[in-house]
């Protein structure tokens, strides 16, 4: 089976830290792309850097790799292979999941090197 395509989005991303009882500030429903975790120590919210959030704690300047789907549920390691990957690199990630695909936020410093070492183990990486 070949291996996936990862696509980068455009947008430079934010990821804030919240208190568990914060509401989700009304901006971040407004942004073209977002994701929300919450569980019962906190809330987390990645939002591109253009949203402004109140948090109380911020890790800015990630970008986005889309692995292009959609992706079966009942599919196996996708996540851990390319995790892998990006381990040997030296790269930083923090994934995101819908209920289609995956998305390996890197630091926009690493998004080349991220790309370099995902191309050289076969994947397909469209800058």
């Amino acid at each position: 089976m070949p291996k996936q395509t990862l696509a980068t989005l455009p947008q430079v991303f934010t990821v804030h830290s919240l208190a568990a009882d914060a509401e989700v500030p009304r901006q971040v429903f407004n942004a073209s792309v977002f994701f929300i975790g919450k569980t019962n120590d906190e809330l987390s919210i990645v939002v591109p850097e253009t949203v402004i959030v109140d948090s109380e704690e911020s890790d800015g300047d990630w970008r986005a790799l889309e692995v292009l789907g959609p992706l079966e549920l009942s599919m196996v390691g996708i996540m851990a292979q390319i995790g892998n990957v990006l381990a040997k690199a030296k790269v930083s990630i923090f994934v995101v999941s819908t209920f289609e695909t995956d998305y390996f936020l890197v630091k926009e410093r690493d998004l080349n090197n991220a790309a370099e070492a995902l191309e050289k183990d076969g994947y397909k990486v469209i800058l």
